[in-house]
């Protein structure tokens, strides 16, 4: 596959150029295909697609939609088809009715969009998975590209693991970082906050509390391990006291308990016994889906979502 006329910049959404358009291709048989165009263009040249199954779109999650998209923009592009022969400039969504809908309630005027050039949905997501792979992501941008092609272009976890040579709980780690509120979402965008941070934030409880956490980590300048801490801490503070011995730190066991949350996409806790040989392993899980992944994630088997 080949990106022309100046590259992509990062991701699918935030990364379509706002001058002129990127022409993905891919390579059949020897011949290099026209798949898409990548570029933005006006809101009124976009029409919604009259076979549009669903009518009743959920007001509340739309809110929240547009709140992110006034805060970070559009990091998943709606996907259009040419109407009106070529150079018309007018299009009918194919994909991407509910992300319409809210950039036009957000007030902008153009959007990034992906115009398919071919009918072929297996050629047009591979050629954008290839895209996303060449490209340079911060987490978010990252997170979203993986989402789309997860939701409106019907890869699994475990297919976009294989293509991309990343591990399935680096992808479900990034795209945990889409349940940020959008302010925070808009500093991992920017760099001020890293994908260390963003996951350490995630184990608190409602939107304020990652607010404010995020504003001190910026004024502060606090390192991802003390974050974790801090979020720990506060987690420990809302439980009832007890006099109970504070055990010191094993930075080793820590470390231990860091890769095994990596591998498995939670938190786990490794503690050593009253003993030297003895302790205890503790793997925690959201809920019954996700202790059955974790279950699976341990003996090697395969998780579909």
């Amino acid at each position: 596959m080949s990106a022309r006329k100046g590259g992509l910049g990062r991701g699918l959404g935030a990364l379509i150029p706002t001058s002129e358009p990127v022409q993905l291709t891919k390579s059949v048989a020897g011949v290099e295909v026209e798949v898409a165009n990548l570029k933005e263009v006006l809101i009124s040249q976009i029409s919604p697609n009259p076979r549009q199954p669903r009518t009743v779109f959920d007001e509340e999650a739309l809110n929240e939609l547009i709140t992110s998209i006034k805060e970070v923009g559009i990091l998943q592009p709606p996907v259009v088809r040419n109407v009106g022969g070529a150079g018309s400039g007018k299009y009918e969504l194919v994909m991407g009715e509910r992300r319409f809908r809210a950039a036009k309630a957000a007030g902008l005027t153009q959007i990034p969009v992906i115009i398919r050039q071919t009918p072929d949905d297996q050629l047009l997501r591979e050629a954008l998975l290839e895209n996303i792979h060449r490209s340079q992501l911060n987490a978010l941008e990252e997170g979203a590209a993986y989402s789309q092609l997860l939701n409106d272009f019907n890869y699994t976890h475990d297919e976009l693991a294989l293509r991309i040579g990343r591990s399935r709980p680096h992808i479900s780690n990034t795209l945990r970082l889409l349940q940020l509120p959008p302010t925070v979402q808009r500093r991992v965008a920017a760099g001020v906050l890293s994908a260390g941070h963003a996951r350490a934030l995630l184990s608190l409880e409602g939107e304020a509390a990652m607010e404010k956490l995020a504003a001190r980590i910026v004024a502060e300048g606090l390192s991802v391990r003390a974050t974790e801490e801090i979020v720990s801490m506060g987690s420990k503070a809302s439980k009832p006291a007890k006099n109970k011995k504070v055990k010191p730190r094993n930075v080793e066991l820590e470390e231990i308990g860091n890769q095994l949350g990596d591998h498995l996409d939670t938190r786990v806790t490794v503690e050593m016994g009253s003993g030297k040989s003895n302790g205890k392993l503790i793997i925690e899980f959201a809920s019954g889906a996700d202790l059955q992944r974790i279950i699976k994630e341990i003996r090697g088997e395969k998780w579909k979502n």
